[in-house]
Order: structure tokens, then C-alpha cells, then sequence
């Protein structure tokens, strides 16, 4: 992939808004994919159950 289609595919994200349960769902994804490689004994279902005692988080960081 060149620089320029690179760029236009970086343009392209930042115009993306995700819902609620779309950035829930993308939270659930990261933490359990970065945690099942620490531990081979994390579920998906694990995942879930935990957040939904965690409050998500509606300020911007940027």
C-alpha cells in the first residue's frame, strides 16, 4: 500500500462516529484480544460480563 492510499484510508476513519454499543463492542474486542495473550484462560464471555460493571467512557480524548 502506497503513502497516498494509506493517507485517504487515515481521512476516511476520522469521519467515523461509532454508537454506543459499537464502542462497547470494539472496547470488548481490544481488551480480550490483548488479555487472552497474557492468559490463554480468558473467555469472550469473561469479557463481556466484566464490562458491563465498567462504565464507558463519552468524553473525547482528542
Amino acid at each position: 500500500m502506497d503513502d497516498r492510499k494509506l493517507s485517504k484510508l487515515i481521512e476516511l476513519a476520522k469521519g467515523v462516529h461509532m454508537n454506543d454499543h459499537q464502542r462497547n463492542e470494539q472496547r470488548n474486542s481490544f481488551v480480550y484480544g490483548n488479555t487472552r495473550i497474557e492468559n490463554e484462560e480468558v473467555t469472550r464471555e469473561m469479557v463481556e460480563t466484566i464490562s458491563h460493571s465498567v462504565p464507558l467512557s463519552t468524553g473525547s480524548t482528542t
